[in-house]
């Protein structure tokens, strides 16, 4: 059987791995072993992120959510029921718009919910 020499699919595969590796410091972007740790460890980093993404958001949403119910003497959870009750099918990320942009709108919002606890 003759002898197949790995030397065109090597350097292809190394060039793929450090042009994922450009921007990176030091030998990592140059150096095949260390750029392969480096571009391992990104990949993971973005995976995980990604995820983490989500959860930053939402926590921000409700973040200007309090903030916004709070000038007008209701808690977060406190509203939060009240659209419940209210059956205002509105979601955290436009409500957090309309908090921000919005604001005589999120009144209107927060009495017409308060009004449906209170009846």
């Amino acid at each position: 059987m003759p002898r197949v020499k790995r030397g065109v699919p090597a350097h292809k595969k190394h060039k793929k791995l450090l042009q994922f590796a450009e921007g990176h410091r030091g030998t990592r972007r140059n150096l095949i072993r260390p750029a392969r740790e480096s571009v391992m460890r990104a990949m993971a980093y973005m995976y995980r992120d990604r995820r983490n993404r989500k959860r930053d958001m939402r926590s921000l949403w409700i973040t200007r959510i309090n903030a916004a119910a709070r000038m007008y003497g209701v808690s977060y959870s406190q509203l939060i029921h009240a659209i419940h009750v209210a059956n205002i099918e509105v979601d955290r990320k436009i409500l957090a718009e309309m908090a921000v942009n919005d604001p005589s709108a999120f009144g209107a919002l927060v009495k017409t919910a308060l009004d449906a606890v209170k009846a």
